[in-house]
């Protein structure tokens, strides 16, 4: 991976570690509720969940599923070096999930009547990654 220094003299960009098994579980198909129940610091199986639960008609818990892969993934960045803003680049896989519950929880805040919250997380996404929320942009 290129590096590049900072021009801006903003934080470097935060790239979190992949969890290989997690990820290999998820996509061989296993079920997003038992990865997340092996592991619960996965944000990317939480994500998975509150996609399918707003696919499914329930705002209300894929709220909950985004929320707690949110939380769990501010949890990992602070972890990996970041100080509350910064990059959060899409291009870095591990990244993604949580940059999705992100997106998942604007989307069911939205959804629920939360609007100040919803474009708190929209601006949050776009902040920490404009891939992401174009990306991401049609699942909203």
């Amino acid at each position: 991976m290129e590096t590049h220094e900072n021009l801006l003299g903003g934080p470097p960009p935060t790239l979190l570690p992949d969890n290989t098994e997690a990820r290999e579980m998820l996509e061989a198909g296993a079920k997003a509720a038992d990865v997340a129940a092996r592991f619960p610091t996965y944000s990317a199986a939480w994500a998975a969940l509150a996609d399918d639960f707003f696919t499914a008609g329930h705002a209300v818990t894929s709220y909950a599923f985004a929320r707690t892969g949110y939380h769990r993934g501010l949890d990992q960045l602070r972890r990996a070096g970041w100080k509350g803003h910064g990059p959060i680049p899409w291009e870095h896989e591990p990244n993604r999930g949580f940059l999705r519950c992100l997106n998942a929880l604007a989307r069911a805040a939205q959804a629920i009547g939360e609007k100040d919250e919803a474009e708190r997380c929209a601006q949050f996404l776009r902040d920490s990654s404009a891939a992401a929320a174009e990306e991401l942009a049609g699942s909203r």
